[in-house]
């Protein structure tokens, strides 16, 4: 019963862990880039972002991989980021909002999923970035449009990074499907 849908659904997210990289499931610290497809498709992209003086947004379902992703990103912009989950107070958001909406302001925002789904106006961005994908797409929705709000005058490219032949593989089969399933009931 309960017990053992929990048990599958704690082996899944430990799957989902992996497919982002193997240390953030063997919690040993060391993060090889090298050893994980998304990071180093991750490089490339921050790369090009950078190199366009453009501000993305990175979306991940995981607190305990946005240190590593804000290294990343920080090596790439040689500059100090922004960092938005749980954990952090609310009148501390808007100050972090501010800073990413001003002209001069960091040109990128590692958000926790959940903490940045809603209430927030981040229309800066040129870029959205799902490190790794959630189960819902109405929430995975609700954080793209962070960036598409009244005011965008920026045309915004969303990347969604898909470890294909995994369970990231069925997950975003299962997201289409439900997207699929809900345009079909509304229509």
């Amino acid at each position: 019963g309960i017990k053992r849908q929990g048990i599958i659904f704690s082996y899944i997210n430990r799957f989902k862990q992996i497919c982002n990289h193997p240390d953030q499931w063997l919690k040993e610290g060391e993060y090889d880039l090298l050893q994980s497809g998304k990071f180093i498709r991750l490089k490339e992209i921050l790369t090009e972002i950078a190199e366009k003086q453009e501000k993305v947004l990175i979306f991940t379902q995981y607190k305990e991989i946005i240190d590593v992703l804000n290294e990343v990103a920080q090596s790439i912009f040689n500059r100090e980021g922004l960092l938005l989950h749980g954990s952090i107070a609310i009148k501390k958001r808007k100050e972090l909002v501010d800073n990413f909406q001003s002209e001069f302001g960091s040109p990128f925002f590692i958000l926790s999923l959940k903490a940045g789904g809603t209430g927030l106006n981040l229309v800066a961005a040129n870029h959205v970035i799902h490190f790794d994908r959630w189960w819902n797409p109405a929430v995975e929705n609700q954080a793209t449009d962070r960036a598409f709000r009244i005011g965008q005058k920026k045309n915004v490219l969303v990347h969604k990074f898909i470890c294909q032949g995994t369970i990231e593989d069925k997950i975003d089969s299962m997201i289409e499907d439900k997207k699929f399933l809900s345009n079909e009931i509304l229509e």
